[in-house]
């Protein structure tokens, strides 16, 4: 990756400075704001989730990054450059992989490639040998000739990150990297990104996966209206936040009332769902199993981020 690391003087010692640095981000569209004082730091090296239902200001916050938006309120610094003053220099120590399929129809995918390289005005022979990589890396060499209409899914993902990876990038920005995948492209693709994660490169991932992340991402940052509701590592948040094991119970009302005051003698928390129970046990409430046994249907297992993340920002679809 890149070599442009600035350092700061911290208690006599040199330390990497954040890769990125957000302060107080605000931004308003008229009368709606959509960031509301947004404040976080990205380390060198880390792989972090961006989370968020619909409208929580993640899609924002990321345009603001790429230049795309302009902030209304806050201070924002990538690689220790003032953003939106300093993008031009910023952009080319970044890769970004959309959400959208941006690849050019008309060209092969080796013409996507070394075009894209122009952009950064890498020497072309440079660039046919980081094409040449990419190609091996992503498991596209044999399709390097072909237009993009006759690629699957799964190649045109591939492709997408090997685009975003052509100027070596210190930071890669991930939007939903895997959407729409069958479960072998998925696999191949989080195959791919742990590579790049042990040979240092840092990443900021936003997806609706959850498992995505949970594997992916050493450290997760869960928004909602513009403010982060959650911070920290998955597994830890999950614990402290939702508990250890989830049981989830269908039943007729009178039969989740029972259950409900069965389980309040364990050191639990409950939410109610239509014809559902679900129980987010802190402890081993294992002992009280022998009174689903009227229930419809039952289910144990392990708590999740997917459980932590309907518990901020609730169940109801919204808008975007």
């Amino acid at each position: 990756m890149g070599s442009g690391m600035e350092k700061e003087l911290n208690n006599g010692r040199l330390s990497a400075a954040p890769v990125i640095s957000a302060a107080g981000l605000g931004k308003s569209f008229g009368p709606r704001r959509v960031l509301d004082g947004l404040s976080f730091t990205l380390a060198r090296g880390e792989s972090v989730g961006f989370l968020g239902p619909n409208g929580a200001g993640k899609t924002t916050c990321i345009n603001i990054l790429l230049g795309l938006v302009e902030k209304s309120a806050g201070e924002l610094r990538i690689f220790g450059l003032e953003v939106p003053r300093r993008h031009r220099e910023i952009k080319y120590r970044i890769g970004v992989v959309p959400q959208a399929d941006s690849l050019d129809p008309d060209l092969s995918v080796e013409e996507n490639l070394l075009t894209y390289a122009g952009y950064f005005r890498i020497a072309r022979r440079q660039a046919r040998e980081r094409t040449d990589e990419l190609l091996q890396f992503f498991a596209l060499q044999s399709r390097r000739h072909e237009i993009i209409e006759q690629l699957s899914g799964g190649q045109r993902r591939r492709l997408l990150l090997a685009r975003a990876l052509i100027n070596e990038p210190e930071l890669l920005i991930l939007d939903e990297p895997t959407i729409g995948l069958d479960p072998q492209a998925r696999h191949l693709i989080w195959e791919r990104l742990a590579v790049l994660q042990e040979q240092g490169t840092t990443m900021l991932l936003t997806s609706h996966y959850l498992d995505e992340v949970s594997r992916l991402c050493g450290r997760v940052l869960i928004l909602d209206h513009g403010r982060i509701v959650a911070e920290g590592q998955p597994q830890q948040l999950v614990s402290e936040l939702v508990g250890s094991e989830v049981y989830e119970v269908e039943g007729t009302p009178a039969e989740l009332d029972l259950l409900a005051r069965d389980f309040a003698r364990c050191d639990a928390s409950m939410e109610r769902v239509g014809d559902r129970l679900f129980v987010y046990a802190r402890e081993d409430c294992s002992r009280l199993e022998s009174v689903l046994g009227a229930a419809r249907t039952w289910l144990r297992r392990p708590a999740n981020l997917e459980d932590l993340f309907i518990q901020l920002t609730g169940r109801s679809l919204r808008e975007s």
